[in-house]
């Protein structure tokens, strides 16, 4: 029973995490260009890792 609710309580919370991050984001004046590039380097990072097994 316990281990329901601590598996409900994490998806409560996963879904206001959700919420606040759709708000924040649908609101004008984010620099898009800056979350790009940094989803880049870190997704170019990941890749390199993968390819060269260094880092």
């Amino acid at each position: 029973m316990l281990r329901f609710v601590v598996i409900a309580l994490l998806v409560v919370l996963a879904w206001a995490i959700m919420v606040r991050l759709y708000r924040t984001f649908s609101k004008p004046g984010i620099d898009w260009t800056g979350w790009a590039f940094a989803a880049g380097f870190v997704a170019l990072a990941f890749y390199l890792r993968h390819v060269t097994g260094m880092g």
